[in-house]
């Protein structure tokens, strides 16, 4: 295991050669959170600086969560390749439609039906293991769904989905989600 307190530009690459990251949150009480992500999702902006987009799904566990606690932890397995495990932990913030930032962070990533909200991780630590027990897998493709299921829907119908589902976690924590108008 090492560590490190910035993304160095091996990391980068390492990041931007990855098909699937898991992020991992936690509310001062209740459930901790772990998800896959995929799509196109992620950028690095900096050394101590990344960014994710989040779309549209069945509940908004990281959004209630930060609010709580700011805690973020991403993690990266090599399933191809040389075996090795990378997180960066640090403090997150969700940003939403309607904030200062949306459109700038929004642009940072290519159009996505149903985006709900970007997530900006401050990296306070890297840390490096061998991932020695992590499978080898052959990468196919990314699914289609998501975004196919978003583009079913169309923005109104996103938007109500959003304000009956996303607005609370399983806890009954609020999202930040805004109130949409009319609702």
């Amino acid at each position: 295991m090492r560590q490190y307190p910035s993304i160095t530009d091996k990391h980068r690459s390492f990041i931007e050669r990855q098909h699937m990251y898991f992020v991992g949150t936690a509310a001062r009480d209740g459930r901790v959170n772990v998800s896959p992500k995929g799509l196109d999702s992620l950028r690095v902006l900096d050394p101590n600086r990344v960014a994710w987009l989040n779309g549209t799904g069945s509940g908004n566990e990281t959004a209630a969560h930060l609010l709580d606690s700011p805690r973020m932890t991403l993690m990266f397995c090599a399933f191809e390749g040389k075996p090795l495990i990378m997180r960066l932990y640090g403090t997150a913030r969700a940003i939403h439609a309607g904030d200062p930032e949306w459109e700038e962070s929004l642009a940072l990533f290519p159009p996505m039906s149903g985006a709900r909200n970007v997530f900006e991780l401050e990296v306070d630590l890297v840390q490096t293991s061998c991932g020695f027990g992590v499978p080898l897998y052959d990468y196919v493709e990314q699914r289609t769904l998501m975004p196919a299921w978003a583009d079913s829907r169309g923005p109104d119908a996103i938007r109500d989905y959003q304000q009956q589902k996303n607005r609370l976690s399983i806890d009954g924590l609020p999202t930040g989600l805004p109130l949409a108008e009319g609702v």
